[in-house]
């Protein structure tokens, strides 16, 4: 925020309603230009997740594994994503078909989120018959594990 209020109690409202940085005019352009590169580069590493061998970039949309770009549809993105973002976490079958489809439950039908964390599989294991990531909990659902 640049502004020209310079008391301490207009800083602190500005901060406790979000503002990244609080500059007072007159100002240099060599700091404004200092204060900005740093706040794009905290906004671009928390965009990032690394989880294992993978890397996703949600500035993006893309993911790596080992470096490599793997191709991905937007569904199989969002999926991955969800199991990341919850590591270490069993998800129900239910609970991945309400945030990745949608909340009234209109999918294919139960046999979808099966069917689409294989294919997702195939795509970040380096050994399916033997999931070192995406591992299913029999009779309750699916877990990215660490």
């Amino acid at each position: 925020m640049l502004a020209a209020r310079d008391t301490e109690l207009d800083e602190i409202k500005a901060l406790e309603l979000g503002v990244n940085d609080y500059l007072l005019k007159p100002f240099s352009l060599g700091v404004l230009k200092a204060r900005m590169k740093r706040i794009f580069q905290e906004k671009t590493e928390s965009t990032k997740i690394i989880s294992g061998e993978s890397s996703i970039d949600q500035s993006v949309c893309k993911v790596y594994k080992r470096g490599e770009e793997i191709s991905l549809s937007k569904l199989e993105y969002r999926l991955l994503l969800y199991l990341v973002e919850n590591k270490n976490h069993i998800l129900s079958k239910e609970q991945i078909l309400e945030k990745i489809w949608d909340s009234d439950g209109k999918y294919v039908d139960n046999n979808t989120v099966s069917v689409n964390i294989s294919r997702l599989r195939t795509k970040i294991e380096d050994d399916i018959s033997k999931p070192k990531w995406i591992q299913t909990v029999h009779g309750i659902g699916y877990i990215w594990k660490e």
